[in-house]
């Protein structure tokens, strides 16, 4: 037996055309129903869901909010720390810049200890400074 090539095969698929689907989606008269309880509006004060935004200075932000962490921005620049990382960053400069002591001090043993190879770990870290995956010693993302 041939069937035209865009025809549902005998018995088609499901109920009549314009009924309800089948298998019980939702109720008989359609829609989702009411949002289960505790989606309210959002608390004053979160960036991004009311706060103050477009100019309006947070005092505990002087820099400005991140708008995908809300964390307050550092008083230090991706630009200079990157910089700094990039062109002096055997000496672990950048680091130190950003409160990371420890890491600017492992930094110039590793330059060091291994004559000169180990820079490449400075250089991939100003690169990062750079792209803005690197935040300060409080963990807040640096400025751009």
């Amino acid at each position: 037996m041939n069937y035209p090539p865009n025809a549902p095969p005998p018995g088609g698929y499901g109920g009549p055309p314009g009924g309800p689907p089948p298998g019980g989606y939702g109720p008989p008269g359609g829609g989702y129903g009411a949002p289960p309880a505790g989606y309210g509006a959002p608390p004053p004060g979160m960036p991004g869901m009311g706060a103050p935004m477009g100019g309006a200075m947070m005092p505990h932000a002087p820099y400005g909010v991140d708008p995908i962490s809300g964390m307050p921005f550092s008083d230090k620049s991706k630009m200079v720390a990157g910089l700094l990382q990039i062109f002096v960053g055997t000496f672990g400069v950048g680091r130190f810049y950003t409160g990371h002591t420890g890491i600017a001090i492992a930094q110039i043993a590793v330059s060091w200890l291994t004559c000169g190879v180990g820079a490449i770990w400075p250089l991939v870290d100003g690169i990062m400074m750079l792209m803005g995956k690197v935040t300060d010693s409080q963990g807040r993302p640096l400025r751009d």
